[in-house]
């Protein structure tokens, strides 16, 4: 097991949620100063920040959001799109601008948040993000296919084991190299984030278009991107991309023994990151 403290699994703060564009939204808030929005990877929820909120309370106004759908928010029922969601958040908690941080898909709804909607935008932070309308490569597609193509959708628990051994894992470390309570826990945030996907799947989530792929240059805030060393190619080759073509792009250098879910598995290292860094 790599260095970096003991992963335990949390229960959900008390719950506070909001109406944003008809759905209540569940989110949690602590500090005071400039406004940062906390977004969960898809496989997790608001409580895998449990590691930053602490430490970035002391200087900011930090809301950790259940994306529509996740953890406590409620179900969609009608097209929405998570973008939107994220600045019918700003517009109800009265924030006029704010930084966001996100992990994963956080981290593509974070970039196409600041394309959408780029004078609600501050800085971007990004760890083990994709982008909208990026593809992957023949190898991921293949190790998604060797952990996870065979199981049953319907089975969330195995679903959630393959998915956490593709993401959390990572394809270079074997699941005893890693905290299993780390594992467990994001087993079990996984298991709430199938259920949403399912419902997701049902109802149509708007996708911005053009996509973020090309519209990387566009980026006009400080952008901050991360990953674990032990992620997938893919990931770490894209946040060099995202990096390179952001006007006011910084690279940080992989953090060892973490991989997909690094502000989780690496709480001291990313608070050291992005404390500097929030405007």
């Amino acid at each position: 097991m790599g260095c970096g403290g003991h992963v335990r699994s949390v229960p959900f703060s008390p719950v506070t949620k909001i109406d944003i564009n008809g759905a209540q939204l569940a989110y949690d808030e602590s500090g005071t100063g400039t406004a940062v929005v906390l977004l969960h990877a898809g496989i997790a929820d608001r409580r895998m920040w449990r590691g930053q909120i602490p430490a970035l309370a002391q200087r900011h106004r930090v809301i950790a959001l259940d994306l529509r759908g996740y953890g406590e928010s409620e179900l969609p029922t009608t097209p929405f799109a998570h973008h939107d969601d994220v600045v019918g958040l700003l517009d109800a908690l009265g924030v006029e601008r704010a930084a966001l941080v996100g992990c994963s898909f956080g981290g593509r709804v974070a970039v196409d948040t600041a394309l959408a909607h780029p004078e609600r935008v501050s800085a971007l932070a990004l760890f083990g993000a994709p982008v909208s309308g990026n593809e992957w490569s023949e190898e991921t597609e293949q190790l998604w296919e060797e952990l996870v193509g065979d199981v049953d959708p319907e089975d969330f628990a195995a679903t959630a084991a393959g998915e956490v051994r593709f993401w959390v894992v990572g394809p270079t470390r074997r699941p005893e190299d890693v905290d299993p309570e780390l594992i467990r826990f994001a087993e079990e945030m996984d298991r709430r984030a199938l259920a949403a996907e399912q419902a997701l799947s049902a109802i149509e989530v708007g996708e911005l278009d053009p996509p973020a792929i090309d519209r990387l240059g566009e980026l006009r805030v400080p952008v901050l991107v991360g990953t674990g060393a032990d992620d997938l190619a893919d990931i770490r080759r894209l946040a060099d991309r995202i990096a390179d073509e952001a006007p006011q792009g910084v690279r940080m250098p992989d953090v060892t023994n973490a991989a997909h879910l690094l502000p989780l598995e690496r709480p001291t290292e990313t608070n050291a990151a992005l404390l500097p860094f929030l405007p």
